[in-house]
């Protein structure tokens, strides 16, 4: 009560928090989760898990910022898959039936699963070639019967 009564009088006593020990970084902002390629696999790993969901670690592939999300440390050997070139990244990256494989400077390997682009479209890593590819809709004689009469 006596504590309630000194700050509704203005009179409450006001100690500046000490500095050391304080373990709060701030918000990340997502000009700051971009991935620096010069690192361990383990250390890829923890850089774009610690920023999945928000902000989101990000690349520059082929001229477009994309948005790594769902990394986990593989260690098996070398998956087949496509190349693909990312920007200050020491080794291509390999699109695979998994996911997206990435390299740290360690030689070990990263699997990434989900990738997001700049306009907000998330895609499976493992379809990054196949995400252009669209198939038209074919309608059956009935369907398209169908289609006309809800018009």
């Amino acid at each position: 009560v006596e504590a309630v009564h000194l700050i509704a009088d203005g009179k409450a006593p006001r100690i500046p928090q000490p500095k050391e020990g304080a373990t709060y970084e701030g918000i990340q902002r997502k000009e700051n989760a971009e991935i620096s390629w010069d690192q361990p696999a383990a250390a890829l790993h923890n850089w774009i898990r610690g920023h999945d969901k928000v902000p989101g670690a990000w690349t520059t592939i082929n001229g477009q910022v994309v948005t790594f999300y769902g990394s986990s440390l593989l260690d098996a050997s070398v998956p087949a898959g496509q190349e693909l070139t990312i920007k200050g990244a020491s080794r291509p990256g390999l699109v695979t039936k998994n996911g997206l494989v990435v390299f740290g400077n360690d030689g070990k390997m990263v699997l990434v699963r989900n990738l997001q682009f700049e306009d907000g479209k998330m895609i499976p890593a493992s379809k990054y070639f196949s995400a252009d590819e669209t198939t038209a809709l074919e309608l059956t004689e009935e369907e398209k019967k169908i289609a006309e009469d809800i018009r």
